[in-house]
């Protein structure tokens, strides 16, 4: 039973969190008391209502690691207790795993060795066979005619694929920590908060598309100068923006309904969208890239190509207006194109290194997409769960987790390496220097991927930022330049070369 001094307390906390979003830029930059270690931080406990209350807000302004909450968790984490569905007389107590922080909570330190080697493991393997399916479809890509005569297609495909990879991995990050937050719990949240979620998707792909394809198209004429013309770069551009749009729409509805199913099998989403939502949208985008670039080559010298980029590029205010009238997304928009186009441009150095060495070391297109995705999935399960806890102000256990993530690892890995060479995948020249460089590479990327998911997630709690739309783009982003550095200066240090001829050194190049 709620004594009278609870139900004071709750609305006490209740005008307390009204006023904190009405203070948010005032209070922005405010430094909380504050101890950190260097392994782990201690949250202080969630301040809630009890299991019987109608609403809950969940506190995240006392945070250890926190200067100030973002404005999309303070206004968006106000829900209906999760598990009490008062409309159809259904649910699940909060204590009894039924979710919410308390359920979370129980539920995040509980499978750091249990439920997560099981989750991430299983999630991984099934990632892995999506990046080793995108790894052949581009090394068989690359040699088609459309990509041989438009070489910039080579160049965009990393930087198109990091950056759709960024929105439904920034998408699949939003989605967990909503549904571990009890947030898609009541029907009209979980509506409005998925259709907000999935136009704001369809958004940001026609923009980081257009600006992806003429990107690319750039950095090709400043490495290859030639005689282009304006229906090369269309194709480039609207095969981009095409190519994105219809991604999005494809691996948007899976993610949603991927979370779903997770939170009605009480199974943390923080384990699964995200690999899922990284290795599954590289394959969906490869092939509709190179569907699209194919279909459209073929009209290249028709008004088809432009006709196309005209009308994307109409739909690009329509989706705005939708996102804007959304309140879940409505401030996603304005702070969360920042990360994207800075992995961007980090991420182009991994398209042009790509495309500088891709003929000259043979399986590097099928050898380069796995490891770095296989790596960067690991760092995003890590950034996820950490961004979870730090919104629901509960402990997540580094040490624990970063052993459970490196081990995982590592039967992947090796699974890779046996499942490539007994099919003669990507046409790799195999021996013991080759497997023995690729095993050292892989180990200090998953780690310094580990680090990096760790430092970047709490970094932009402390600054203010939503660790879910900035965390990732940046993470994966620097995974991709310093995997694909590492492999060419290991293929080049190993002599690694096609006939046994050794390519010049990198800084050649």
């Amino acid at each position: 039973m709620t004594s009278a001094s609870d139900n004071n307390n709750n609305h006490a906390l209740t005008n307390d969190s009204d006023e904190d979003s009405d203070d948010n830029h005032r209070e922005r930059d405010v430094r909380k008391d504050s101890t950190v270690d260097g392994s782990s931080t201690n949250y202080p406990q969630q301040r809630q209502g009890s299991a019987d209350s109608s609403s809950t807000v969940v506190s995240i302004d006392s945070n250890a690691d926190d200067t100030h909450p973002p404005k999309y968790a303070r206004e968006s984490f106000e829900y209906s207790e999760p598990g009490h569905d008062r409309e159809h007389g259904q649910g699940l107590p909060v204590e009894q795993g039924g979710g919410g922080a308390g359920g979370l909570r129980e539920a995040m330190e509980g499978d750091a060795d249990k439920g997560l080697w099981m989750q991430a493991l299983t999630t991984l393997v099934i990632a892995v066979s999506g990046l080793i399916c995108a790894g052949w479809l581009l090394d068989e890509v690359q040699h088609w005619p459309v990509f041989l005569e438009i070489s910039e297609l080579i160049i965009l495909i990393p930087i198109l694929l990091n950056l759709k990879g960024n929105l439904e991995m920034n998408l699949a990050s939003r989605l967990s920590t909503a549904c571990n937050m009890g947030l898609l719990d009541s029907p009209s949240s979980r509506n409005a908060f998925i259709k907000g979620n999935l136009a704001l998707l369809q958004l940001q792909s026609l923009t980081v598309g257009s600006v992806a394809g003429l990107f690319s198209f750039a950095l090709g004429m400043i490495v290859h100068p030639t005689t282009n013309n304006l229906e090369e770069i269309a194709l480039m551009i609207s095969s981009s923006m095409l190519c994105a749009s219809a991604s999005s729409f494809v691996l948007g509805s899976f993610m949603c309904g991927l979370v779903l199913i997770c939170r009605h099998f009480r199974v943390n989403p923080d384990n699964i969208a995200v690999p899922l939502a990284s290795s599954f949208g590289d394959l969906v985008t490869l092939v509709i890239l190179s569907g699209i670039a194919v279909f459209l080559a073929d009209y290249i010298q028709t008004p088809l190509c432009i006709s196309v980029l005209v009308i994307l590029l109409a739909l690009i205010p329509v989706w705005l207006y939708i996102v804007r009238k959304n309140k879940y997304v409505s401030e996603v928009v304005k702070e969360g194109w920042g990360p994207v186009f800075s992995a961007m441009v980090i991420a182009s150095t991994a398209g042009l290194t790509l495309e500088r060495y891709i003929n000259q070391y043979p399986g590097m297109a099928m050898i380069s997409p796995v490891l770095n995705g296989l790596t960067g999935n690991i760092g995003s399960i890590y950034a996820s769960r950490i961004s979870t806890a730090l919104h629901a102000n509960i402990q997540e256990n580094y040490r624990s987790t970063e052993k459970t993530l490196f081990l995982v690892h590592i039967p992947i890995e090796v699974l890779f390496l046996a499942v490539i060479s007994i099919l003669s995948l990507g046409d790799v020249q195999w021996s013991f220097g080759v497997v023995a460089g690729y095993t050292v590479v892989a180990l200090v990327l998953v780690i310094i991927s580990l680090a990096l998911a760790k430092w970047t997630t709490r970094l932009f709690w402390k600054w203010g930022y939503d660790p879910d739309n900035y965390a990732l783009p940046i993470l994966t982003s620097l995974i991709d330049v310093l995997g694909t550095a590492l492999l060419v200066i290991c293929f080049w240090a190993l002599g690694y070369g096609r006939n046994g001829a050794t390519p010049p050194p990198p800084g050649n190049a």
